[in-house]
């Protein structure tokens, strides 16, 4: 293969492009390599954005490493996880074939084979770059645990918030209101069949999910949710010291806070799931051409520290942005 660059933070605020290795196998890989040639890759705004801003806390340096990231928190770091490319050499079965892996924005690089998952036939490439959000809607849903007919609000409408709250509508009987401060994002949700509200008076919901990344958002979560009800907490704050009303209705009304997080599948799936099953059934879930909708815009490679710049700083109109190499 032909030399790679990859996407590097280098300082707060700060990226650019850098060389770097192909080779991503670990020390004494010997099973069945990839070579893969980078077609799209897809930015994770909110939690790319804190590690941009040099703004992941010290005792979750390890725990929030990406699979082939290099260097160390807080900078330099090459990281990403929304990695869509082609392959050029391998096992016979996979060569030519387009494939996921969470790896970061760089244009070439060779994983271990059962690092990269195959494309469904009728998946289109540049929209498979929203395959590890479809994977934390799918981990959030499983932690949330809705049924037939619940009443259910999803507070945050970012890319994880929109396709929680598009897989929960998809539940027979199920009433999901799609919630976000941000009027432009009511287009969005209804494009993909959902009701929307800028602001919810009913307390009713049997279950909540906040994907904000607010503070103020999971306050606003707290009050949707109705007696014995649960509140799924996705988002994600960094080294922010979030504050929760704990007073008023939150012990009579017997509420639950859960966190949800994708690195770990649920203890009740873990007989029957594992990772591997989890990303093909978020690609799967993946083929429906409404989805297209939460790609906000593109780029090409070459301007990534300009366009990280723009969407890392002040991106509040972003969904997913695609990387195009």
């Amino acid at each position: 293969m032909k030399d790679s660059l990859a996407w590097w933070v280098t300082g707060e605020g700060k990226g650019d492009i850098f060389p770097a290795p192909i080779d991503a196998c670990p020390p004494g890989f010997d099973e069945p390599a990839v070579s893969v040639e980078t077609l799209f890759s897809g930015v994770s705004r909110g939690t790319e954005s804190l590690v941009y801003q040099g703004q992941v806390p010290v005792s979750e340096y390890d725990r929030m490493r990406a699979p082939f990231q290099q260097g160390d928190f807080p900078f330099p770091v090459k990281y990403g996880y929304a990695n869509v490319g082609r392959v050029v050499s391998g096992p016979a079965h996979l060569e030519g074939t387009a494939v996921f892996c969470l790896f970061p924005h760089q244009t070439r690089y060779r994983v271990p084979a059962g690092a990269v998952a195959s494309l469904p036939g009728d998946l289109p490439p540049a929209r498979a770059v929203l395959a590890a959000n479809m994977e934390t809607a799918i981990n959030g849903l499983w932690d949330g645990a809705p049924g037939i007919g619940d009443r259910i609000a999803v507070v945050g409408l970012g890319v994880v918030g929109l396709l929680v709250a598009w897989l929960a509508n998809r539940i027979p009987g199920t009433r999901v209101t799609a919630v976000d401060v941000n009027p432009e994002r009511q287009a969005v949700a209804e494009r993909l069949g959902l009701s929307f509200a800028t602001s919810v008076d009913a307390d009713d919901h049997d279950l909540v999910f906040h994907t904000s990344g607010h503070p103020s958002g999971l306050n606003t979560a707290l009050e949707l949710a109705g007696p014995e009800s649960s509140i799924v907490e996705m988002s994600w704050y960094g080294d922010t010291q979030v504050e929760v009303p704990l007073g008023r209705t939150f012990h009579s009304r017997r509420l639950t806070i859960k966190s949800s997080q994708v690195g770990q599948i649920p203890p009740v799936r873990q007989p029957r799931w594992n990772y591997q099953k989890r990303m093909q059934l978020a690609l799967e879930l993946l083929r429906d051409d409404a989805l297209d909708v939460l790609i906000s815009g593109e780029s090409r490679f070459s301007e990534m520290p300009e366009t990280m710049a723009r969407i890392l700083t002040d991106g509040s109109q972003t969904l997913c942005h695609r990387i195009v190499y």
